[in-house]
């Protein structure tokens, strides 16, 4: 029983850990390096819905936002 205790806490400090270092980067989460056409799903992306032209240029829109309103959030619902 002290062995699951012990492995419980030790757990629970690496997920407290990690979550710590992720507030205090201040960063958003970003994702793999696969993404969807790794899995042969590139039509389903609900923002560029698989135009590779569409998808850079959002990248570019988010990346001026970053720089001039510093806003972290990001609606994937609006489409301009």
């Amino acid at each position: 029983m002290t062995i699951f205790l012990f492995a419980f806490v030790a757990m629970l400090l690496v997920v407290a850990g990690m979550a710590l270092g992720a507030m205090v980067q201040n960063k958003p989460l970003k994702g793999t390096c696969g993404g969807l056409n790794n899995i042969g799903m590139k039509q389903d992306c609900t923002v560029c819905g698989g135009d590779d032209d569409e998808c850079e240029k959002e990248q570019e829109r988010q990346k001026q936002q970053e720089m001039t309103a510093g806003d972290l959030a990001y609606d994937a619902t609006k489409r301009k």
